[in-house]
């Protein structure tokens, strides 16, 4: 097999960094041949030839490498061991084949099996423009791949957010629907995406929820606030609710998110706080007269109000506070009254 054209030069690619070339080749003198071309073509690179399973597994293990330059077949090694190394460590680096003159079928079979492409040896002018490409696109597929385990990673955070987060486009249909939406409205997010937000909106709200959506369509800020939502059962919800605008890359206004979680349940504490303090207050107003000075008569023991009427003892007490009163007879009284009774009881 010849490699003359090995050597000729073709018009050279920007300059670049060092490539680190991993060349699956059973000849040593073919994969410095390759090495060879790419340097005298303006492509530097470093390379270690490996020839077998083992040499490809230590390589992987002990250097990170730009591209793999493959030979079709090697004994007891070839593309597809390769590949399947490669998938196996979960590795995504551009894979070239380099061999001889094979047939489309077989050139069809080893894209299908996961080669990026396929360059004869003899024609080795498509190399360098092919590792360019597979090198844009192997980052390419880097960046989706990081942008998807971003959005996996923020769709985890969301889902498990203890308030409900509830996403939607700029005309109000819901995009989104958390777990905790679900559990504080009742709707599945089956139920609700692509449903109108209004869903959850009560009917005297109608006009709240459209000024708040106009207010997010001009790019106004929306200041947290508490309102009222409804609930899949038409249960009235008592909620604090933060809507921000969802802008695109170029900052246009798409949608809109908003979070809300119940506040019902603290709204009960402070109108139960509420009514405490009124009514301690109302029974504080009403026992006050009984502190300080109370004009009381010497003979009949009845006491002047304020109104300056004079009441008995126990009517005054009883009005101005929630004692009642029970008759009965102190020791003294006892004895004066009964004396043959309190000395039978002390006998």
């Amino acid at each position: 097999m010849s490699f003359d054209s090995f050597l000729v030069p073709d018009e050279a690619p920007p300059q670049q960094r060092t490539l680190r070339v991993l060349i699956a080749e059973d000849s040593e003198f073919d994969a410095v041949l390759l090495i060879q071309y790419l340097q005298n073509n303006g492509c530097p690179a470093t390379h270690e030839r490996v020839w077998d399973p083992a040499t490809m597994e230590n390589a992987l293990e002990r250097e990170t490498w730009d591209v793999v330059l493959c030979d079709y077949q090697m004994p007891g090694f070839g593309v597809l061991p390769a590949l399947e190394i490669l998938r196996r460590r979960g590795l995504d680096l551009p894979f070239i084949v380099v061999s001889g003159v094979v047939g489309e079928e077989l050139c069809a079979d080893l894209m299908t099996a996961g080669a990026h492409d396929f360059i004869v040896k003899g024609r080795l002018s498509r190399l360098i423009p092919a590792i360019h490409r597979e090198l844009r696109e192997a980052e390419a597929r880097r960046e989706q791949e990081l942008a998807r385990r971003k959005l996996s990673y923020l769709a985890a955070i969301v889902d498990s957010s203890a308030e409900a987060i509830v996403g939607q486009t700029v005309d109000g249909t819901i995009t989104t629907w958390n777990a905790a939406a679900e559990r504080l409205y009742g709707y599945s997010a089956e139920e609700a995406v692509g449903q109108s937000v209004s869903i959850i909106v009560p009917e005297g709200r109608r006009f709240e929820a459209e000024n708040l959506q106009a207010s997010l369509q001009q790019g106004l800020v929306v200041d947290p606030l508490e309102t009222e939502r409804v609930g899949k059962e038409g249960k009235s919800l008592d909620v604090c609710l933060t809507m921000s605008a969802i802008r695109d890359v170029n900052g246009h206004i798409i949608g809109a998110s908003s979070i809300a979680y119940d506040v019902s349940e603290r709204k009960r504490m402070e109108e139960e706080r509420t009514q405490l303090i009124s009514h301690l207050s109302d029974t504080l107003s009403k026992v006050k007269t009984l502190s300080g000075l109370l004009p009381i008569c010497a003979s009949c023991k009845k006491i002047r109000d304020d109104q300056g009427y004079w009441q008995k003892l126990e009517t005054f007490v009883r009005d101005h506070s929630n004692a009642e009163f029970s008759h009965s007879l102190c020791p003294d009284c006892m004895h004066k009254l009964y004396p043959d009774f309190s000395r039978h009881v002390h006998t």
